[in-house]
Formats: C-alpha cells, sequence, structure tokens
C-alpha cells in the first residue's frame, strides 16, 4: 500500500479507516498498521493535522479487531485441544470391543468354515428372503427368514448351499428382500483392533471378515 501526502485531517481519517479495513479483511498485521500509521502521520498536512479524537478512534478500532483475532485465535485452539482428548477418550474407551462380536453395515462377508450371523433391516414386516451369492454371480443359498416386525431380523448361515453341500472358503455377498423390496444387510465380526481414522472417519473397528468400519456404524454388539 501507498502512502501519499494527506493535505487534510479529513483525508486522514479517511486514510486510517481504510488501513483499519484492510487489516480486518487479513491483509495486514498489527506492525504493519501501525508502520503505515506513522507514514501516515509524517505525511501529514503541517498546518491542518490529524485530529486527536479521530486518531485515538482509529487506533482503539485497531486494538479491539486485533484482541477480536486473538481471542478467535484461542477459542480454536482450545476447540482442537479439546477434540483431541475427546478422540483420544472415545479409542480408549472402544477398546473393550476387541475380542466382541459386533453386527455392522456389510452386504459381503468371508466364509471361514464357520457359521456367518448376518441381519437385515426390514422396514416391511413378514416373510424374508435372504440369498447368499458367491464371486461369480451364483446363488449358493437361498433362505427364508420371518421378519415379524420391522427392525434389524438376524439369521445365521451355516456355509452350505441349497443342496446342503459346504461351500469353498472365500468371499460371498448377502442379499435379502421381501416381496421384491431390498433391504440393507448387516455382518457379525469380531472386533480386533480399534483406532482413529481422522476427522472424516472418527474412531473405527477393525472388524474381521468386513474391514475397517466406523464405530457410529455399529448396529449391535452381540
Amino acid at each position: 500500500m501507498t502512502i501519499n501526502t494527506i493535505g487534510n485531517a479529513g483525508n486522514s481519517a479517511a486514510t486510517t479507516g481504510q488501513i483499519a479495513k484492510e487489516a480486518s479483511a487479513g491483509g495486514m498485521t498489527q506492525s504493519d498498521f501501525l508502520k503505515l500509521m506513522t507514514a501516515q502521520l509524517q505525511a501529514q498536512d503541517p498546518t491542518n493535522p490529524v485530529d486527536n479524537s479521530q486518531f485515538v478512534s482509529q487506533m482503539a478500532q485497531f486494538s479491539q479487531l486485533q484482541s477480536t483475532q486473538d481471542l478467535v485465535g484461542s477459542v480454536q485452539t482450545l476447540n482442537s485441544t479439546v477434540n483431541g482428548a475427546l478422540q483420544t477418550s472415545q479409542v480408549l474407551g472402544s477398546s473393550n470391543l476387541v475380542n466382541r462380536e459386533v453386527l455392522v453395515p456389510s452386504s459381503s462377508m468371508s466364509f471361514a468354515g464357520a457359521s456367518v450371523t448376518g441381519a437385515a433391516n426390514v422396514t416391511v414386516p413378514g416373510n424374508l428372503t435372504v440369498s447368499v451369492i458367491d464371486g461369480s454371480g451364483n446363488v449358493v443359498r437361498t433362505m427364508a427368514v420371518p421378519a415379524p416386525s420391522a427392525g434389524l431380523t438376524q439369521f445365521s448361515w451355516d456355509g452350505k448351499d441349497d443342496a446342503g453341500n459346504t461351500v469353498p472358503e472365500g468371499a460371498y455377498t448377502l442379499s435379502a428382500s421381501n416381496a421384491g423390496s431390498p433391504f440393507d444387510t448387516y455382518v457379525a465380526g469380531k472386533v480386533t483392533a480399534v483406532g482413529y481414522g481422522g476427522s472424516a472417519v472418527g474412531t473405527y473397528l477393525q472388524v474381521a471378515g468386513v474391514g475397517g468400519v466406523a464405530l457410529s456404524q455399529v448396529a449391535q454388539i452381540l
């Protein structure tokens, strides 16, 4: 910013006001403001100097602005500290879920030779049709599950196909519907670890057979 010679007190006050506006926009620091103020005073018309009340008013305006900016910075720092403490507390508090079974949203599951527990979020009560699909897109098992009420309806798959044969171990997909209406599916798995995935994820659980799942997505602890 260039300071030109100021011919009267009115222009001086206007220039000082502009300096304060630029400071409020984050364009300069308090040190910059004081340097410009000094240059302005040196360039004023000695026969018509800056009015003292206007000068003090502008200084008070900038001082108030600086105090506000400092307060905002302090609040942001405090907020960051509190959030960090809460995140740490949540991770530590969730550590008791390690080795516990939880029910989490998933349409895929891993069959490792043991029965798999799943669930569907039923919105319309009735007879629920659950399908297990292999990696090639073939339906290997179709199960009829009663769903007398809305909400989570659990079921168990023993790892066998419709012919009663045990299927190969690996990844499979779940599908649940009622009269053609699809429902969200859930899979149960053991929690193997707890961690923090950043502000976008928050605290997460590492669930066997599913992977990383946000703590907020856990539907049930079994």
